[in-house]
């Protein structure tokens, strides 16, 4: 009897310090979550969480995966980031599958960084040191840093926006310089560009912020035809913004 309990200890034993194997499912869905990103391209990655909001996100992301139906340009590969690889659930109720976890993941290099607005970006999301560490370290290689209506809570706490002139959603702007009385508001614009930041009022005008980064970088033509795709209206010189002379 005791030889039995002796053997039977020593199996537990065994199995208790035995390292842990990793769900051979959950593995692979790990390692088929991640999208190939085609090389000689601008890497966008869009900053998503919890209670992001739909137009926001997917206004920028339409513009942004439109530039590889064109010739001759050196297009954008678009992916989402967040805090997690489990679904995030959109402000309108929309279960988006993020593409890294920031967190853990080795993220491609970032050429543009797009922060949506999210429902708690004049509130908890500002305290969210993991969060703004890593707005900040995306910053300091990034080409563009961009962001919609709220979305400039988000840059301004990380301290990205001190030197320059920023906007916001139209009916946070006294919030925003009440938060942030250090810095250079402009209001009555759809968008303004300043250094490498462009922060826009947000909503349906995310997708001319997204058009004006294409004019930017790839001429007006361009901007155009894309524009043109998507049933838009583009003319720069007619819309009410601020950008370098």
């Amino acid at each position: 009897m005791k030889t039995i309990i002796l053997a039977m200890s020593f199996v537990l034993i065994s199995l208790g310090c035995s390292p842990k194997k990793e769900n051979p499912k959950a593995a692979q869905q790990k390692q088929n979550h991640v999208k190939p990103i085609p090389p000689n391209r601008y890497n966008v990655g869009f900053l998503i969480m919890n209670g992001t909001y739909n137009t926001e996100f997917t206004a920028p992301f339409d513009i942004f995966q439109h530039t590889r139906y064109r010739d001759n340009i050196k297009a954008m590969n678009t992916f989402t980031v967040a805090n997690t690889l489990e679904p995030i659930t959109t402000f309108e109720g929309l279960r988006i599958l993020p593409d890294y976890d920031y967190t853990q993941d080795g993220l491609p290099a970032i050429d543009i960084l797009v922060v949506p607005s999210a429902e708690h970006h004049l509130d908890t999301d500002l305290e969210d040191a993991q969060l703004l560490e890593f707005v900040r370290k995306v910053d300091a290689k990034a080409l563009f840093v961009t962001s919609h209506c709220d979305g400039a809570f988000i840059l301004a706490k990380a301290g990205l926006l001190d030197k320059v002139v920023s906007t916001t959603f139209p009916s946070d702007i006294e919030k925003y310089r009440k938060m942030f009385p250090q810095l250079k508001v402009k209001d009555s614009v759809l968008f303004v560009h300043d250094g490498k930041y462009i922060t826009s009022a947000g909503g349906a005008k995310s997708f001319e912020a997204a058009l004006y980064v294409c004019e930017r970088l790839y001429g007006a033509e361009v901007a155009r035809s894309i524009a043109k795709g998507l049933v838009i209206d583009w003319n720069l010189q007619a819309l009410p913004c601020l950008i370098p002379q």
